[in-house]
């Protein structure tokens, strides 16, 4: 299980297409080293994510994972399109309140990080990623990771655990990385 370490990149890795809007905002601005530091910023998270998942694939301990409910839980998607789209509101990049913004994604990151709450990363969805709040025979909740598309509840697959209460499917069904 890695945990706060998942957590933490779940999270920070789904702020890579922020850092493309804002690198759009900044060109339009004439700020061109500017925005090629945010496309590079981008690039790097895209290939952490990207290393997450191989990771995972290679060293996580796999365990048989029987799902008795399925529910699609990537429908917390608009929360991000604000978020992602919003620089776009601005008249220039310079507008911008950047003593409100950089506090408030450092929170952002570090609550959702910590606590039990969801993670949807849209990175994850437009890799091909699905995800799902799944019940297991002992009545305990997951966040399911998988590339498949579940449509049946009474399956068994091979996942490893990233943190308590989010798994990864890491059978050769659902193809990782």
């Amino acid at each position: 299980m890695l945990s706060k370490l998942a957590k933490l990149m779940l999270t920070g890795t789904s702020l890579a297409p922020v850092a493309l809007v804002y690198a759009w905002v900044v060109y339009t601005d004439g700020k061109s080293l500017v925005a090629l530091a945010l496309v590079a910023l981008a690039i790097v998270l895209i290939v952490i994510m990207v290393s997450l998942l191989r990771y995972c694939r290679k060293h996580l301990e796999r365990s048989k994972f029987k799902v008795t409910s399925i529910e699609a839980a990537d429908r917390e998607y608009i929360t991000f399109i604000l978020l992602y789209l919003s620089p776009l509101f601005t008249a220039q990049f310079g507008d911008l309140n950047w003593h409100i913004l950089i506090p408030t994604m450092i929170i952002f990151i570090l609550v959702i990080s910590t606590g039990y709450g969801y993670h949807f990363n849209p990175l994850l969805g437009l890799l091909g990623w699905h995800f799902y709040k799944v019940n297991t025979d002992e009545g305990v909740a997951y966040v399911l990771i998988t590339k498949m598309e579940l449509r049946s509840a009474r399956q068994c697959l091979t996942v490893g655990q990233l943190t308590e209460y989010i798994v990864i499917d890491l059978s050769d069904n659902g193809r990782s990385a």
